[in-house]
């Protein structure tokens, strides 16, 4: 069967189930050794090993392509449709499979549409997906990538997906962008072996609340002259056309102190730790170390040293500064922590912060729940589709299950109006792993929750915090979150979540920031890798602000720094300027380019909707800007830094 519209030719084998795209010349085909499936309890089956299939053309107002339909497997009556068509108004093409009859099998995962044909031993045939930051897999990269090396499993609104698309660019500029548009229970997965020859990467689906429930979609779109950049691009009009994309500028129209965030220092530390006996990182031979705590008088003391240092404008995230301690007895988090000061000392914490000219926010966490939390009901934790209630004890609150996000909004509005009566004024607050982690169901008829509507739940909490003029955070970027997520705790690439040592998946690249860098503020590391990478090239590469100070959640530092310390927190302070300098610059502009200059990946420039530019040397860990004056930048941050600052053009 043949179909055309819009420039875009379909044809579609019957017996073999095998589709081939054609557009601008360009041919993409599925391939046929590890083709569509369903995988359920009762075993996996090809979607050709139905007892029965159908095809018919079909023809409406808006497209063209061909119906199928599937039914009986496994002697039983499951059944389930999918059709195929060319949308005219833009010559993309849609694949969609939509249940029928989901009697007689227990699906665990339909893997549809095939992955594509891309098959060529070249580098300069490469694969991107949204792992984190973003990955370019070229399709003779030596190390070996599998869905079991993503994140998540390569979920798409997680870590392992920040967004719904993956992508192929081939070395004549012919390329696809595959986009789901029904991404709440669907992933990505990939096979790249050693070497190549070969990437193929295609969409899974999984069941929500036990059963496929509804029509998933993956809109694929040919691209011809295309490079990375070009492709993130289609992607921001994309969601654009859709209501989705949100600028820092429309943000800070309903919250002026987005401004205020743009070009500061991070500071992340903490105030109280308490490991519990039952959890994974309690350490039994050393029960001295299952525990610290820093006065809110300690870290008065510690940004008031910083600014006498020069550190300039800072936003301080404070860990662990309930009773409680660090990720302890969540949602019942307060009141704040009285061996620490109490509600006076952490009250006078946050006016020495305004009074330095400092934006202060807090971590809070509405997804663990705590079996040590005071109010603790186990009717209110999430229960999976056969009706059983997760547990474990990993983190250092020891034995916990997850709140059901349909709850969240309640216990936020509580909490945050309890800390506003102890007068205490807000700029910022963490809610803690709701942009990292994957969205919950439950089937608790009494708040009953998709994972859709779980992110609709966690959307609404941040806009809670919006309403009363606290910027929003979160842990990580995800999709979903872009209309009302105002920061984050970082965007990394994924090989920086792992060991130095350990081998790359590809070549890092800003794919979610070339969608969204002006839409939400990223602060980045800025380790120095012994024989490695200088992390603050990728945050100069990102436009992002820097992190000063990044303790680790279960270390408390206090405000007292020796000889040492402080010569090395001069030397990072000279750093931050540059950083934090380029983002007063940059970080409410587009990332209109990102691009390997001369075709050299360890040579990256990124350039800004102003013109602005910045060119990071990986193979000498070093960077220029043009468009831009450093000097001048670090200057207006702090006088410090200005004279290290003002020679980095020639670095």
């Amino acid at each position: 069967m043949e179909f055309t519209a819009s420039g875009t030719t379909v044809r579609f084998d019957e017996r073999t189930l095998q589709f081939t795209v054609q557009r601008d010349g360009a041919e993409w085909t599925t391939v046929t050794e590890d083709g569509p499936r369903l995988e359920s309890a009762q075993g996996t089956f090809a979607f050709d090993q139905a007892a029965a299939i159908s095809h018919e053309a079909r023809e409406t107002g808006t497209g063209v392509g061909v119906r199928s339909v599937f039914t009986g497997f496994d002697h039983g009556a499951y059944a389930f449709e999918t059709y195929v068509w060319i949308e005219r108004a833009s010559g993309d093409v849609l694949f969609e499979w939509i249940p029928l009859n989901e009697s007689g099998l227990d699906v665990t995962k339909v893997v549809w549409p095939a992955a594509l044909t891309f098959d060529r031993a070249s580098d300069k045939d490469v694969t991107l997906i949204t792992h984190e930051q973003g990955v370019m897999i070229p399709n003779t990269w030596p190390t070996p990538v599998a869905t079991k090396d993503i994140t998540f499993d390569g979920r798409f609104e997680t870590a392992g997906g920040y967004m719904p698309w993956f992508a192929q660019l081939r070395e004549d500029g012919h390329g696809y962008i595959a986009i789901c548009e029904t991404p709440w229970n669907a992933g990505y997965g990939i096979d790249h072996p050693a070497g190549g020859p070969y990437t193929h990467v295609g969409t899974w689906f999984e069941p929500s609340l036990g059963t496929m429930d509804y029509r998933r979609v993956v809109r694929f779109r040919l691209l011809d002259h295309a490079d990375h950049t070009a492709v993130c691009k289609e992607y921001r009009a994309y969601v654009n056309e859709r209501g989705r994309l949100r600028t820092l500028a429309e943000k800070a129209a309903r919250n002026p102190s987005v401004r205020d965030l743009i070009g500061r220092s991070w500071v992340h530390v903490g105030i109280k730790t308490k490991v519990q006996p039952d959890s994974y990182y309690y350490d039994k031979d050393h029960p001295e170390n299952n525990g610290s705590l820093v006065t809110f008088a300690q870290r008065i003391k510690q940004m008031r040293t910083l600014h006498d240092m020069g550190a300039g404008r800072l936003y301080m995230h404070l860990d662990g500064w309930a009773q409680p301690g660090y990720d302890n007895e969540h949602p019942d988090y307060l009141p704040a922590c009285e061996e620490a000061g109490g509600w006076d000392g952490m009250k006078a914490l946050v006016d020495t912060c305004h009074e330095q000219g400092d934006i202060f926010g807090t971590h809070d966490q509405y997804r663990d729940y705590y079996f040590t939390a005071k109010t603790f009901d186990p009717n209110n934790a999430i229960r999976l589709a056969d009706g059983t209630m997760p547990e474990h004890a990993r983190w250092a609150g020891g034995h916990q299950t997850y709140l059901c996000a349909e709850l969240a909004p309640d216990y936020v509005r509580r909490n945050f109006a309890e800390i506003a009566a102890h007068g205490i004024r807000l700029d910022c607050a963490y809610l803690d792993v709701f942009t990292c982690n994957e969205g919950d169901e439950c089937s608790n008829p009494e708040h009953r929750m998709t994972r859709r509507e779980c992110y609709e739940r966690r959307a609404e909490c941040f806009e809670y915090l919006l309403s009363h003029g606290i910027l929003s955070s979160s842990e990580e970027v995800s999709d979903w979150a872009v209309p009302s997520l105002v920061f984050c705790h970082y965007a990394p690439y994924d090989f920086q979540m792992r060991s130095p040592s350990a081998p790359r998946h590809g070549v890092p690249v800003p794919l979610y920031n070339l969608v969204y860098h002006d839409c939400v503020i990223e602060p980045w590391m800025m380790d120095r890798v012994v024989d490695g990478d200088d992390y603050m090239l990728y945050a100069l590469l990102n436009g992002g602000a820097p992190y000063l100070i990044r303790d680790a959640a279960y270390i408390g530092v206090d405000g007292d720094m020796d000889a040492e310390q402080r010569a090395r927190t001069e030397n990072e302070i000279e750093r931050c300027h540059v950083v934090a300098g380029f983002h007063e610059r940059v970080g409410m502009l587009e990332l209109v380019r990102h691009e390997f200059v001369d075709g050299d990946p360890l040579v990256q420039r990124s350039v800004f909707a102003d013109g602005s530019a910045v060119t990071c040397d990986f193979h000498t860990q070093g960077y220029r800007f043009s468009g831009f004056d450093a000097g001048v930048a670090a200057t207006t941050a702090s006088t410090v830094a200005s004279t290290a600052a003002s020679t980095v053009a020639d670095k």
